[in-house]
């Protein structure tokens, strides 16, 4: 188990539900990068700020830099509300 050091940091169970959830790394033509920081401690973070109520930018030094973390956020949530079909914006069938 990575971390452990918070009470917000995930447990492998639940590690095994949220990573489902996250961006895969980039593959591009040529393999794309590695990641810079494991996706579990950026798990973590977001999970301390949603915890403790405090500002992207004051995480604790151990997490990953609070860009990162709340750039996954903003791309997981627009991915997501990008995805979902919209049964309202359809045309309704007159009765």
């Amino acid at each position: 188990m990575l971390g452990g050091e918070h009470p917000s940091d995930l447990t492998d169970e639940q590690w095994a539900l949220v990573e489902v959830l996250l961006p895969s790394a980039r593959a591009g033509p040529k393999g794309g990068r590695r990641e810079k920081y494991p996706l579990r401690r950026i798990a973590d973070a977001i999970f301390y700020v949603s915890r403790t109520s405090c500002a992207w930018r004051q995480p604790p030094k151990d997490f990953t830099p609070w860009p990162t973390a709340y750039w996954v956020v903003v791309h997981v949530v627009a991915r997501r509300r990008n995805s979902r079909t919209h049964p309202r914006r359809t045309a309704r069938p007159e009765p």
